[in-house]
Formats: structure tokens, C-alpha cells, sequence
């Protein structure tokens, strides 16, 4: 028996211009990945400013500098329908790595917080 759950990580932007590699390790239990979702606590900073790479378990999912735009979803969105969807990724190891890049843009520049969102499937443990 399994289920499905949301996981997420975060990464505090402190600096302007600045490149943050965060690895995080996802729980034994998860067997499957669906999907995944960028949001911030400042839609806007994300929007324009940011752009990352993304691994799983060392598979190169996103490439450098691709642009978070592409990566968020509207309160407009359903849902159930705000995830990219990844199909049914092995997640291996378990390693989620992202190396995300706050650029220099006409917005100046806030402090803000990138949250990664992962829709999963868990075991039950029992």
C-alpha cells in the first residue's frame, strides 16, 4: 500500500547575484516522483530574478539557468494540475540537488525564500 504525498525544501536567498547549491535527501519510504513546483514567499524575486539546474539521484532534470518562470504556477491553476510533471521518476539515492542562481534584474533587489515542492509516492511503513 502506498500514498501520495508533498515534500518540500527550502532555500533562503540572502544576497543579491548569489548561487546557492542545496542537496537534500528524500526519506527511505519515497518510491516515486511525479512532479515538482517552484514557489516563493515573493512570487516576484522568483519570477524575474531566478533560474536553477536540477538533479535527481545524479540525472540532470533541468539544465543550467533554466528560468523558475517555467517552474511556477497561478493561483489561477487548478490544483491539481500546478505540478510539472516528471511521470514516475525513480528517485534512487534520494538526492534532490539544486543549484539556484539569483540574477541582477530591474527589480530591486528583497531577501526572499525558494520553496521546491515534490509531489511523491510514499511505501506504507507498516
Amino acid at each position: 500500500m502506498s500514498q501520495r504525498v508533498k515534500k518540500r525544501f527550502d532555500i533562503s536567498v540572502a544576497t543579491a547575484g548569489q548561487l546557492i547549491s542545496s542537496t537534500f535527501q528524500l526519506d527511505k519510504t519515497v518510491t516515486l516522483l511525479y512532479g515538482l513546483l517552484l514557489t516563493s514567499n515573493r512570487d516576484d524575486m522568483l519570477y524575474y530574478r531566478g533560474s536553477q539546474k536540477i538533479t535527481i539521484n545524479r540525472d540532470e532534470i533541468f539544465p543550467d539557468k533554466y528560468e523558475s518562470k517555467l517552474l511556477m504556477s497561478g493561483i489561477n491553476v487548478s490544483p491539481n494540475d500546478r505540478y510539472y510533471l516528471l511521470g514516475e521518476k525513480d528517485p534512487g539515492n534520494g538526492q534532490i540537488k539544486i543549484d539556484y542562481l539569483d540574477s541582477n534584474n530591474v527589480l530591486d533587489f528583497a531577501p526572499y525564500t525558494v520553496s521546491l515542492y515534490l509531489d511523491c509516492e510514499v511505501a506504507d511503513a507498516s
